[in-house]
């Protein structure tokens, strides 16, 4: 049964409409709050088959006012670079103690940042990492040896984003209690990183929907057009 503050939020939205991006953060901040800052994302079924390898979507987008979310990130390094991890402000810093740990199952972190020299072994946790989406990638940032630049842009709020099995993808772009323009201006990056992600074999409509939901809200329908281009 849905709550007393989701039936309410239902009476704000219009279901069946599209709603520019600036009215569809308007309608958000108009829904009943929750006890808890709640987390807003965005969640985009694109025209895609996730089954062939070549139209797998993925990338990372630096959002302009940060996610709200306090990121712990995980440095495989040595030498500078692992230093250089520690005074940029990485929680967790090491080599073969910290693949150790994480073989042993322990994933307390949001983020893994490896050095290509560190990959080598690194690669090594794939069965452990892989299916919890913390491997590190180049594709990501998160394969580098400016390991300092890594980690202040997954503290500053860049995020990841890819396609699920079902071609679907979502992305946190803020917090309820986040000004309407910073969600706005947060959400604007994301489309547009995820319309210039479209692999050159889709054919026809790629961005299908999107919607901007908040934790325990329901979902307001953004109208795409104006992004449509970018794609």
């Amino acid at each position: 049964m849905p709550s007393k503050r989701y039936k309410k939020a239902l009476e704000v939205v219009d279901a069946r409409k599209l709603y520019p991006l600036k009215e569809a953060v308007g309608v958000l901040a108009k829904f009943p709050k929750a006890k808890f800052n709640e987390t807003v994302d965005l969640a985009f079924r694109l025209g895609v088959d996730p089954k062939q390898s070549d139209q797998l979507v993925r990338g990372t987008v630096p959002l302009p006012h940060g996610s709200g979310k306090t990121v712990r990130v995980l440095v495989f390094a040595k030498g500078a670079a692992a230093e250089a991890a520690k005074g940029a402000g990485a929680e967790y810093v090491g080599f073969e103690d910290m693949i150790k740990k994480c073989q042993e199952g322990w994933a307390e972190f949001d983020v893994a940042v490896a050095t290509t020299e560190a990959m080598a072994e690194v690669r090594k946790l794939g069965k452990v990492l892989g299916p919890r989406g913390l491997m590190p990638n180049p594709k990501t940032g998160t394969v580098t040896d400016d390991t300092a630049k890594a980690v202040k842009e997954v503290k500053a709020g860049r995020v990841e984003f890819k396609t699920d099995k079902a071609g679907n993808v979502h992305v946190i772009v803020g917090k309820i209690s986040f000004k309407p323009e910073q969600i706005e201006e947060n959400a604007r990056a994301v489309i547009e990183a995820v319309a210039k992600a479209r692999p050159q074999s889709v054919k026809g409509n790629y961005l299908r929907s999107c919607t901007l939901s908040a934790t325990m809200s329901p979902p307001v329908s953004v109208d795409l057009r104006e992004f449509a281009a970018a794609a």
